[in-house]
């Protein structure tokens, strides 16, 4: 279940549709072997659009049933061939695409959606409508009810004013060290998803001092459209008895006052459960070699910026998620091996909409393993024209920042690291693997 601040950008853009044609009244049931509703297109709409599609959910419309689908089922049609709907914005020409969390319609799936809307959008027998799906509220928790919950310390975000940026600290009261399994940080209610822009939540160890400054760990991201984090089996996050954390917030004023409460919540493995790998997440190659990415864009045309992370031990990628700001319009990820010749590997690409910070978790067998040695560069393209919807002013220079309306690139990378001897072993099982395939 997907959770966008503010406007979403969907099937539901309401300057756009509503001014988009409404279809005739189609008829009530198609001929033998038509494509139907009840029959053909409810199952993919409630399995890939009325998770956010419905009441008092995110997007702008409910989709649960014929009578709510209908009227906007051209729009529907022209969403959907584009692949602007679902949201699953990598490019499917290149590289990886077994993932975990993909939402996203087979070619297959979208043919039946646009035939059957093209044939009068045809209700079909009600008798064939499978049953509506169940969901919970869009405060529930994505990863199940969670073992620990820390509240923030409440925050009033002001109708008007600039950005804020800041922290705010918690105590984990932890008794005894445990192992994290899933993690997610999330605007406590609708409210407050209005005025958060992005949050990171950061672990502190009792004591752990460098140089007289508190060290801590990077634990999870929030961002308009973020999932939950859930770490594969073999892997997770040490969290210390005797913690606390801190909070990282970026918020901004929507016209009232705003109590603003965000929640961290934790699964934990087992108590005893010690995986065999440590999980990280962190913002890898920023541009320029920076952390948040530095880039100098001039108006008025589509500028590249490029940065570079070495892995210094062999690892598996587990996650991969493109960030940028309002001028972000595409991203790759490619591996350079420390190999001679060098060779490189074009692992994903995937193009940007600010309103939808996905997190692309590879399937298991599909995750990238690599040596030592390897450097992952980042590609970013930044569009400063006019023709880039979400650009706020196209004829102003942009540079780097954390505001909304500045920009930065880089990915948040999800890695544990292996042994060279588990390395060896893994890539001789993959290769294994797929021979047998072929």
């Amino acid at each position: 279940m997907l959770q966008p601040r503010g406007v979403v950008i969907g099937l539901g853009v309401l300057a756009i549709l509503a001014a988009m044609p409404v279809l005739a009244a189609g008829q009530e049931a198609a001929g033998e072997g038509g494509l139907t509703f009840t029959r053909d297109v409810a199952p993919l709409i409630h399995r890939s659009c009325s998770g956010c599609h419905r009441p008092d959910e995110v997007a702008p419309m409910s989709l649960m049933t014929y009578e709510e689908v209908r009227p906007w089922a051209r729009s529907i049609r022209n969403r959907v061939a584009s692949r602007e709907m679902p949201p699953w914005h990598l490019d499917r020409r290149i590289g990886i695409q077994q993932f975990k969390n993909d939402p996203s319609l087979t070619d297959a799936e979208i043919a039946t959606i646009v035939d059957w809307v093209d044939a009068g959008a045809p209700r079909g027998d009600l008798a064939d409508m499978p049953p509506l799906p169940v969901y919970g509220s869009a405060d529930d928790w994505q990863i199940g009810e969670p073992d620990l919950i820390v509240r923030y310390p409440s925050y009033l975000v002001p109708a008007a004013g600039p950005d804020l940026f800041g922290y705010l600290y918690a105590d984990f009261d932890l008794e005894e060290d445990r192992y994290i399994r899933a993690i997610q940080t999330k605007p406590a209610d609708k409210r407050a998803r209005l005025v958060v822009h992005h949050t990171n939540a950061f672990a502190i160890a009792p004591g752990d001092m460098t140089e007289g400054v508190e060290s801590e760990r990077h634990l999870v991201e929030y961002a308009s459209g973020k999932q939950a984090e859930i770490y594969p089996e073999d892997s997770g996050v040490l969290l210390q008895a005797g913690s606390r954390t801190r909070l990282s917030y970026h918020l901004h004023s929507v016209g009232e006052n705003i109590d603003t409460v965000v929640e961290l919540g934790i699964v934990f493995h087992p108590e005893g459960t010690v995986p065999d790998h440590v999980r990280w997440t962190k913002q890898l190659a920023g541009a320029h070699g920076t952390i948040a990415g530095l880039v100098d864009l001039p108006p008025g045309q589509v500028t590249r910026s490029d940065g570079y992370t070495r892995f210094n031990k062999a690892a598996r990628i587990t996650m991969f998620q493109p960030h940028m700001h309002m001028l972000g319009k595409y991203q790759c990820l490619e591996l350079i091996y420390p190999t001679q010749p060098v060779r490189t590997e074009v692992v994903n690409c995937a193009h940007f909409d600010y309103n939808w910070h996905l997190a692309y978790n590879y399937a298991d067998d599909a995750a990238p393993l690599v040596p030592a040695g390897t450097i992952l560069h980042v590609v970013n393209w930044h569009d400063n024209t006019a023709g880039h919807r979400a650009n706020p002013d196209p004829r102003n220079w942009t540079g780097s920042g954390g505001r909304t309306i500045d920009e930065m690139g880089f990915a948040w990378i999800g890695w544990y690291d292996l042994t060279d001897e588990e390395y060896e072993a893994e890539l001789t099982a993959r290769e294994a693997a797929r021979r047998k395939t072929n």
